[in-house]
């Protein structure tokens, strides 16, 4: 063949994997329902290793990286020298800064940063928690002691900014701030707290708040998250004490169902699929306290289905589980092993160490972050993967179905550089884009190729 037809051969073939491809602009991916739907990426992790396109500084910080029209926006605490202990009931205080940083996403080469003083007084206290918000030429970004900063993402000057403690009266959780921002047409809403408070929506571009709802015990710490049921969009609110629908245009409660966590710690965001049971929703979190709900068809509503039991479900903490099929997978805080649970009964099918704390250890809080790997339609000799980024560091490619966990490759991308409970570390979200993975510890920023 002339080599003329085969470069218009490649060019197409590159044009038509690159129009798949997806940006990470937030939590969890663009739909945030943690599935990247890249094309062009390596079937298998190769023994020896994934190739590194760079690594740079970074300081520390539990928030992971969002990526956005070439350009890779992170958090970090740049603290005063000094150990970092960590306790649970313990809040630590330091005088700081907390730092917004924008690099090339190619190179890593910083392109602008915006800082500001930020005295912690937290548990767990390395850094934000919150993956920034990237939307319509703006980023959204908020501190683990309530600083909502919104900067235009290509030169990162300030557009307009908030104090959750100074604005809304909101005390500062034990663990920080958490709730990831979400932008819901011209709204940015966010967890909040305070008296009727425990969400408000902002106007995205000037800031103005639109609509504020909802008193609690605690704002709890898990983000805000949107579904669609019965022909509605509803905004779902899981706070301390009940899980909460919410019209999101203004902030109307259209259903309520007590969910009480132990420490107020409502922490994943609440998964939704079309089963053979209906449309149904689960949410669960530390104590053993966990629902499966069916959506009502016909109106906002929702009623429980079951409620789950010392030795059934799965109870997530710093990683929010998917549902596939029938089947319910995640991360329980109590054994920390990777579980699959029956969705129709609560049922676990089986729990495994391996993705979590590396096999070799257990221990409470076993986290790893699981993406679904979805560019093209599952077929028998095709089925799904996950991509999981373990506690340990390492990145594992898997094939997970109610038979059970199998390990298709795992390569090591950054040493855990933090502590929980006597064992090292990392609890931050990585991002998939670029057919790459970007992975952030307390010291530095890397991405790797995943690409063919």
């Amino acid at each position: 063949m002339h080599p003329r037809p085969l470069l218009c051969l490649a060019i197409v073939t590159l044009m038509v994997a690159s129009a798949r491809a997806d940006d990470w602009p937030q939590w969890m991916g663009p739909g945030r329902d943690g599935v990247w739907r890249e094309a062009g990426v390596v079937d298998a992790i190769p023994a020896a290793g994934l190739p590194v396109e760079w690594r740079v500084a970074v300081k520390g910080g539990y928030s992971g990286p969002a990526v956005a029209a070439g350009r890779v926006y992170l958090t970090d605490y740049d603290r005063p020298e000094g150990p970092l202990t960590n306790a649970p009931n313990d809040r630590t205080a330091f005088a700081g800064r907390e730092r917004i940083l924008c690099l090339d996403a190619a190179t890593g080469k910083m392109l602008w940063k915006h800082e500001y003083d930020c005295p912690y007084a937290i548990s767990y206290a390395s850094g934000p928690r919150c993956t920034p918000t990237v939307a319509d030429g703006k980023v959204y970004v908020l501190g683990a002691e309530g600083n909502l900063t919104c900067l235009d993402a290509v030169t990162g000057a300030v557009v307009w900014t908030k104090d959750f403690k100074k604005d809304y009266g909101a005390p500062t959780p034990i663990w920080g701030f958490c709730g990831h921002p979400l932008v819901e047409g011209g709204q940015l809403i966010c967890l909040v707290g305070g008296p009727g408070s425990v969400a408000v929506a902002f106007d995205k571009d000037t800031g103005r708040e639109l609509w504020r709802a909802l008193s609690a015990s605690e704002s709890g710490y898990c983000p805000p998250t949107m579904i669609e049921s019965a022909g509605v969009r509803q905004l779902l609110i899981w706070d301390a004490d009940n899980l909460n629908a919410l019209d999101p245009t203004t902030g109307r409660v259209l259903w309520s169902q007590p969910l009480k966590p132990m420490y107020g710690m409502s922490i994943m965001a609440p998964r939704v699929a079309d089963t053979k049971q209906g449309r149904v929703l689960y949410a669960g979190g530390i104590g053993r306290v966990g629902a499966l709900f069916a959506l009502a068809s016909d109106k906002p509503d929702a009623r429980v289905v079951w409620r789950g039991e010392p030795k059934t479900a799965v109870y997530c903490a710093n990683s929010t589980p998917f549902i596939a099929g029938e089947t319910l997978y995640g991360c329980d805080c109590d054994t920390g092993m990777l579980t699959a649970v029956d969705l129709e009964t609560g049922t676990r099918l089986w729990e495994s160490p391996d993705a979590t704390m590396g096999g070799t250890r257990r221990g409470k809080h076993g986290t790893a972050f699981l993406v679904r790997h979805e560019p093209e339609p599952e077929t028998p000799t095709s089925p799904r993967r996950t991509w999981i980024f373990s506690e340990t560091g390492d990145l594992v490619l898997a094939s997970l179905s109610p038979a059970g966990y199998v390990e298709l490759g795992r390569a090591h991308l950054l040493d855990p550089t933090n502590e929980c409970f006597g064992r090292e570390v990392v609890w931050s979200h990585p991002a998939f884009a670029l057919r790459c993975v970007f992975a952030r510890n307390d010291e530095e920023l890397v991405c790797v190729s995943l690409a063919k």
